[in-house]
Parts: structure tokens; sequence; C-alpha cells
């Protein structure tokens, strides 16, 4: 899971404010922990390691450089799974919704994809996503070294399978799979879908 971002837009950082009476990050936590075998949560090179919810294990991975935006922080928390396919989420995601997430990875499970993305319009939405860690890792490392940074990058890089809107939104109605938490505001009521298309996200879960 990501965790390393700035919160610029909302001026402190989010991910412990509290949100639904838990903070922010144990949200995205605990719905990973019911389909993952392990997490991993990338934190910016200084920051402490983030609290964790009560009967959740993770690991803390760290990224190598401050402010190398969401795809170095999606290499750094590749290095530190051992798994072959990982979901890539932000923690400041608290609405995932299982059945989706369960829908991405059986995609992965049976198609020859290496990554597998949610279909929003015309395009695809970056977060959250399912990618084959082994070959992500490869991909994201060529990319960091062209000086390439989005998370979209890393998956048009890839041969990404997107689960179409028809599909997911039978399993989630109310596209709460896409929501995260921008501003202050975000955090009282109904939180819109990100504006920033998946690219401003806390940042990824692994399993």
């Amino acid at each position: 899971m990501l965790a390393g971002g700035r919160s610029t837009r909302f001026g402190r950082d989010k991910l412990v404010e509290p949100y639904r009476g838990v903070p922010l990050l144990h949200h995205a936590l605990l719905r990973l922990a019911e389909v993952c075998d392990e997490m991993v949560v990338v934190v910016a090179p200084e920051a402490p390691d983030p609290s964790l919810p009560v009967g959740v294990s993770a690991r803390v991975a760290r990224d190598p450089t401050e402010g190398e935006g969401p795809l170095a922080g999606v290499y750094a928390g590749l290095l530190a799974t051992r798994a072959d396919v990982a979901i890539v989420a932000g923690g400041d995601m608290p609405e995932l919704q299982i059945p989706v997430l369960l829908q991405m990875l059986r995609v992965s499970a049976e198609s020859p994809a290496e990554a597998v993305a949610l279909a929003d319009g015309e395009r695809f939405r970056p977060l959250p996503c399912v990618v084959r860690a082994e070959r992500a890792v490869d991909v994201a490392h060529a990319l960091l070294r062209s000086g390439r940074r989005r998370l979209r990058d890393l998956l048009d890089a890839l041969r990404t399978a997107v689960v179409d809107e028809g599909t997911w939104h039978a399993l989630d109605p109310q596209r709460r799979t896409l929501v995260d938490v921008d501003e202050p505001a975000d955090l009282d009521g109904e939180p819109p879908a990100s504006s920033l298309d998946g690219e401003g996200a806390a940042e990824p879960g692994s399993g």
C-alpha cells in the first residue's frame, strides 16, 4: 500500500486523520487484509512507521528518495513483497470493495495479463490495480531510469487487462472502490472520487 505522499492539498498527514472513527489508513489496510496474504506499506524515507489496525500485520518499505512519485513508491513496495501477484492501492482509499478486488485477482489468475485495472469512462484508473510483481519490478525499474514517475506509465507499459465498467459496477454500484480522500472536507461524509486520476493517492497493498 502506498502511504508516502506529501498530502499537499490536505495540509497535514491525512492518513492518521479519523475517518468514520478510525485513522484513514486503517480502512484500506483492513480491506486489503481480507484478500491478501501479506501487506507492505510504503512510506517516505524519514516518516515514522505507520500505526496498524489491531490484528493486522504489515511490513514497512521506504521510498529511497523523497518526492519521487507514485511509481517509485510502487517499485519500493514490489521489491519488498514476496508475492507473485500484488494489489496496489492508496492508503487514502478507504472504500475499497472486496468483491471488486476479488474480481481483479480472478482476471489476473485466468488471463495472461501482466496487470489488471478498472475501466472508468474511456480510460482506466491506475489505482487500485493488480500487477504480476516480478514483471512489474523490471518494467518499473526501466521506467524510473528513463525519468518516468507516473503509475499509469507502468500500466501502459505492461500487458494490462481492463475490467469493464458493467462488470465491476455490478459488484460496486456506487463506485466506492475509486473513492480517495484529498481534502479535509472529504472526511466528513461522502468523499468524491479522486480528481487526480489515481496519481495523487497516498500510495500499494500487496498479496
